[in-house]
């Protein structure tokens, strides 16, 4: 297989992806705008040969580096950067050289919160209200069906960027005054509850080889615009009812050997599943190494390994519940690094540095730990991040 992976460097863990699929037996072809020289060894000793361009978001140049591969190396067989950014030129490179995978006539469907939508009608599971109405006017009829608040986002793009909740008439008034004009945003409905993930593996024939559930018990939002510390758990088992939604929401995509990263609301009212957003990338903000704490696997391994030979080890069960636990550098903590280290140090998995990029949401800082007790998980989240005062 003659794999070509775009931004191998960035983020940092793409470099686990290539590693392997090194180890499965794939030619690993790399392009991106980092010197080669700027690599770090790990990746250098995947790839067969690297192709640096002066800018990943010249497609021109893009499209000569995979040509130049193809001249190479023959036949490409796969193009993936496994980035959400990356999306649109994946797709579009794929149908140019008519590679295996999503092709740029369905990209949309994946970038567009409001085509999203029809699929999740298609699934049967329940989705957030919306609309996609621009003006004031439509604005106040979908408020006065739905009522405060309410919460707008781009049509386009992932994540919890430029997403805003609007508690009354005044909040309104200022974001139709201060909004981008070339931005197309949609309204949502607000839903009071906790946000529970379908992430894992579906192979090339459309089975879930491999699945996992994270629960998130903070709005990313609020969290991206108080700039607050972010915490979540990588749970040990799926309950039945995200299984089910999750499951029937890959149906409906028809989407094949993919990652997949399916976020759904429960709601604290009445308890339903409310289908929110679809990400056919792996899970961020180190859910991939949670993920491999909890189930004592390498996911990027496996990811490979149904890539290059359509087949997957297991099957794997959750052993432990990983936290994630931030912090940020305005915040004040009771607790120093060395506090949590000698408290928890048989517990503690990980800790790092975030890269700045990511910081907004994930913090400056992270901790992941494991136990067999949620409850110990939780006490750990707690005691990272006390704040004086």
């Amino acid at each position: 297989m003659n794999f070509i992976f775009f931004s191998p460097h960035f983020p940092q863990n793409s470099a686990d992806f290539c590693f392997h699929l090194k180890q499965q037996g794939a030619t690993v072809l790399g392009i991106g705008d980092l010197a080669y020289g700027q690599l770090e060894d790990k990746l250098k000793d995947s790839l067969t040969e690297y192709y640096k361009v002066h800018s990943m978001e010249d497609y021109g140049e893009v499209l000569r580096a995979v040509g130049f591969f193809t001249h190479k190396y023959g036949k490409i067989d796969r193009f993936e950067s496994l980035n959400e950014h990356w999306l649109e030129l994946d797709a579009a490179i794929r149908t140019d050289f008519n590679i295996y995978g999503t092709r740029l006539d369905f990209v949309y469907n994946l970038k567009q919160k409001s085509k999203m939508k029809d699929f999740f009608h298609k699934s049967g599971v329940s989705t957030v209200q919306f609309s996609t109405g621009t003006t004031r006017e439509s604005a106040e009829e979908f408020i006065a069906a739905c009522g405060y608040p309410l919460v707008v986002k781009p049509d386009l793009g992932s994540g919890a960027s430029q997403t805003y909740k609007l508690n009354n008439t005044e909040e309104l008034d200022y974001f139709f005054a201060t909004k981008p004009e070339d931005t197309a945003f949609i309204m949502e409905e607000f839903i009071d509850g906790v946000i529970l993930t379908y992430d894992g593996l579906i192979d090339r024939s459309g089975k879930v080889q491999f699945a996992v559930s994270h629960l998130f018990e903070q709005s990313v939002m609020d969290v991206v615009n108080t700039d607050n510390h972010l915490y979540y758990y990588c749970l040990k088992d799926i309950s039945p009812e995200v299984e089910d939604a999750g499951r029937r929401i890959l149906q409906a995509f028809e989407i094949k050997e993919r990652f997949f990263h399916i976020e759904l609301f429960k709601s604290n009212k009445d308890g339903r599943i409310i289908a929110l957003e679809v990400n056919m990338r792996p899970p961020g903000a180190w859910m991939t190494d949670a993920i491999n704490f909890s189930y004592d696997v390498d996911i990027y391994k496996e990811w490979a390994a149904m890539i290059v030979n359509d087949q997957m080890g297991g099957p794997y069960e959750g052993q432990y519940y990983t936290g994630y636990a931030s912090r940020k550098q305005h915040k004040h903590y009771v607790h120093s690094h060395g506090d949590i280290l000698n408290t928890y140090e048989n517990l503690i998995v990980k800790y790092a540095e975030i890269e700045q990029v990511f910081s907004r949401a994930m913090g400056n800082s992270a901790y992941q730990f494991r136990s067999p007790s949620l409850d110990q998980v939780r006490e750990i989240v707690n005691y990272i991040q006390l704040e004086e005062g």
